[in-house]
């Protein structure tokens, strides 16, 4: 069973999991995007005997389970960082703290095409997707073992992808992560000044002033910010106050499909379809954050490294600034 381990001077958990030693990129020296398999894909249609039998599916008609009929699929992972079965085990060992590495890791298969990335697919496929997102939240919140649920995606090797068919992968952890509780810090800092939400602040001022918007609906706004760690860093945020992703309903999910789809398509042509990362930045799952935390999607485009001034300092040095960035975004036709 995986291990979680709390670094006692910075409160920092890791997850130590050597069952994933098994998968065979590991230590291997990063290569370019050619890198990514291009074997027998398991993540196709008519190929679901080569992965975990699916947790939950969309299909258009009723089929059996594993049938290679669906329309979005999602999967455990085959290599899990945290394995759901098992109790928590919390203990101390002199000054250090550990767990067991309980914790749900699932794999969401976006869409049936191979070669489909989210940027190329209708809107109505991406609504499907976070639908997804949303169903195994909240299914996962009635595990009373778990704190916090991460969604992300890695897109291409550079972003830390292995496979070519786009999916995105879901982490539900016994722990809140320590950059999530300092985001929480300076929120609930703000809002006992203020008794404003800080993002809602930061949504009226940058849509007054215009210089970071890239694009908005009647319900969201994409935007660089203010203090990018990465050029070309955009982050999309609902423009009605709501602490949870999950807490959104179909019409709002229809704007976010749609803001995400033209934000990645804006992306993709300035940068010519660039590896990225997505992190859904989710309220904690005790709820305690709702009057403050404003729930956001952050999008980083692999343009430069993070070397020893980063790791040692925890600055960031962004070449482009963020005006800059969003002005190309905003200007290119679709």
């Amino acid at each position: 069973m995986p291990d979680l381990r709390r670094d006692p001077v910075v409160g920092r958990w890791v997850i130590i999991s050597t069952e994933r030693s098994g998968r065979p990129q590991d230590f291997v020296q990063v290569q370019p995007a050619k890198s990514i398999s291009t074997a027998l894909c398991p993540f196709c249609p008519g190929q679901e005997r080569l992965t975990p039998k699916e947790i939950m599916a969309y299909r258009p008609h009723p089929a059996d389970p594993n049938a290679p009929t669906w329309t979005v699929r999602v999967i455990p992972n085959k290599y899990p960082a945290l394995q759901v079965e098992g109790e928590l085990g919390r203990e101390g060992i002199g000054l250090y703290d550990r767990m067991n590495g309980v914790g749900a890791h699932e794999v969401i298969i976006e869409s049936p095409g191979h070669k489909d990335g989210l940027a190329e697919i209708p809107v109505k496929k991406i609504e499907d997707v976070l639908w997804a997102y949303r169903d195994r939240i909240i299914d996962l919140k009635n595990d009373r073992r778990f704190r916090y649920i991460l969604i992300f995606k890695n897109h291409g090797a550079a972003a830390g992808s292995t496979l070519e068919h786009s999916h995105s992968q879901l982490i539900a952890l016994p722990v809140v992560p320590t950059s999530v509780m300092e985001e929480i810090h300076g929120c609930r800092t703000y809002f006992q000044q203020k008794e404003r939400c800080i993002y809602c602040d930061m949504i009226r001022q940058d849509l007054s002033e215009g210089r970071r918007i890239i694009a908005e609906n009647s319900e969201f706004v994409c935007m660089t910010p203010f203090a990018p760690r990465f050029p070309f860093e955009m982050w999309i945020i609902p423009k009605r106050h709501d602490s949870a992703f999950e807490n959104g309903q179909r019409p709002q999910l229809e704007f976010l499909a749609s803001i995400l789809s033209e934000s990645l398509r804006r992306m993709d042509k300035v940068l010519s379809k660039p590896a990225f990362n997505f992190v859904l930045h989710n309220s904690p799952l005790n709820g305690h954050a709702n009057e403050f935390y404003h729930w956001h999607l952050e999008i980083m485009p692999k343009l430069t490294q993070v070397a020893g001034f980063e790791w040692g300092t925890g600055f960031y040095i962004n070449p482009v600034s963020p005006e800059e960035c969003a002005k190309f975004l905003r200007g290119v036709t679709l």
